[in-house]
């Protein structure tokens, strides 16, 4: 024992003052302890903020009133052919489109054309789909305006388009409201007319294929290791290089799934079905490590009061212990399912950053994921995206956020207490 470190004053007042010297060090701990949970909680909460202030403006769409004489255009199509897959491409093919644009240049004088969006005809195509009556006079409709017009109606737009803002509003034309074409939409060049859909559906294919590969691999492979595994150096060996391949950076993956998906079994490219074979991969490891966390928090006692009642060994495992490690197995797999959600070097390495304009239908059609989406319309030199990217990101935090609450019901619901 180090006799010079013990104290020498034990007065009163020497034992009142080491004591007030101590309390004095524990408030500052707590102080240190709550200043950090409170700038970590300042920091999130200026990430939302930020985010849900760019993002909103996301849903959100500017329209113009647009009067168009459909009798004076003589667009050169009939009702008849306003009916069936065909009415798109007769709308098209009668000069519609010039049509729309003719309209605004009417309506607005020169430069009219400028000031509506690339994709206004298709609005005025579904409203004639819609009321073929439409083509036998004149009507107002209201159609988007330009990404730049849009972006000065909500935002601070440059001085060309806010004075173009602020003669259409003094003229009562303009009008800001929530649409849900950003929802339901894919991916365009135009960001007025770009939307999360075709990512939103890309990213959840691929996560389906992803649970459906790595959740029984990896409890099987739990099991096995922790209950049937005999403790050798081979077994050392694998537990190693579980833990290793659980941190190995993300593009090793990406390298990966190129590498034998794509080169060896040639198998489509920007696939949701080689994105979840990727993400699988890395996804696994996780499943396995907190799958073997639950199993061995299970009791021993209860190993062997079902052995003691005449249980197999098998029927102990299926029986007793993998129903009771269930949820901090849930848990895990969810956790690792929201972090391959957030992924994107690995999904980029195969080729997922392709430009996707309609929705995949299948497991095998070529598609985009919400990170990459968000990834590609950050790196768009149009401002119009900016609003559109942090949408993006709102729409990609409700998934997580909706993940994570599951993952706390699904610990809730099953959670069994010994």
């Amino acid at each position: 024992m180090n006799k010079s470190r013990l104290p020498t004053d034990w007065t009163a007042t020497a034992v009142q003052r080491r004591t007030r010297r101590r309390y004095a060090a524990e408030r500052r701990f707590r102080l240190m302890g709550l200043a950090a949970v409170w700038l970590s909680a300042a920091f999130l909460a200026f990430l939302l903020a930020s985010m849900v202030w760019e993002g909103l403006s996301g849903f959100r769409q500017t329209r113009i009133a647009l009067p168009i004489d459909f009798a004076a255009a003589k667009l050169a199509v009939t009702p008849a052919q306003l009916h069936g897959r065909g009415a798109d491409l007769a709308l098209a093919g009668a000069g519609l489109e010039n049509a729309v644009d003719g309209a605004a240049t009417h309506a607005f004088g020169p430069g009219g054309a400028d000031l509506i969006s690339d994709g206004a005809w298709l609005v005025v195509r579904d409203a004639v789909k819609r009321d073929p009556a439409l083509l036998r006079g004149r009507t107002t409709i209201a159609v988007p305006v330009a990404s730049a017009i849009d972006v000065a109606a909500k935002h601070d737009g440059t001085p060309a388009a806010e004075a173009a803002v602020a003669r259409l509003q003094a003229r009562g034309l303009l009008t800001t409201s929530w649409s849900g074409g950003f929802l339901t939409a894919a991916d365009s060049t135009d960001p007025t007319r770009v939307g999360i859909w075709g990512a939103l559906k890309g990213s959840l294919l691929t996560m389906a294929v992803t649970i459906v590969l790595a959740f029984p691999i990896g409890v099987l492979a739990a099991l096995y290791l922790e209950e049937y595994a005999p403790r050798n150096r081979w077994t050392d060996l694998i537990e190693v290089s579980i833990n290793n391949l659980a941190a190995v950076p993300s593009i090793i993956f990406g390298l990966l799934g190129l590498a034998v998906f794509l080169g060896t079994f040639h198998l489509p490219r920007s696939a949701p079905l080689v994105g979840g074979l990727t993400l699988a991969l890395m996804t696994m490891p996780v499943i396995v490590i907190t799958g073997r966390n639950a199993i061995k928090a299970v009791p021993p006692s209860i190993r062997d009061a079902a052995l003691a009642v005449g249980a197999s060994p098998v029927q102990v495992v299926f029986d007793h212990v993998l129903p009771l490690a269930l949820p901090g197995i849930l848990t895990g797999t969810i956790i690792g399912m929201a972090r391959a959600l957030g992924e994107t070097a690995p999904l980029l390495m195969i080729g997922m950053r392709a430009f996707i304009a309609a929705p995949p239908s299948r497991l095998t059609d070529p598609a985009t994921v919400l990170p990459v989406q968000i990834f590609l319309w950050s790196d768009d030199i149009d401002r119009g995206f900016v609003e559109k990217t942090s949408a993006a990101i709102i729409v990609l935090l409700v998934v997580l956020l909706a993940m994570n609450g599951l993952a706390i019901y699904l610990r809730n619901r099953f959670e069994t207490r010994w």
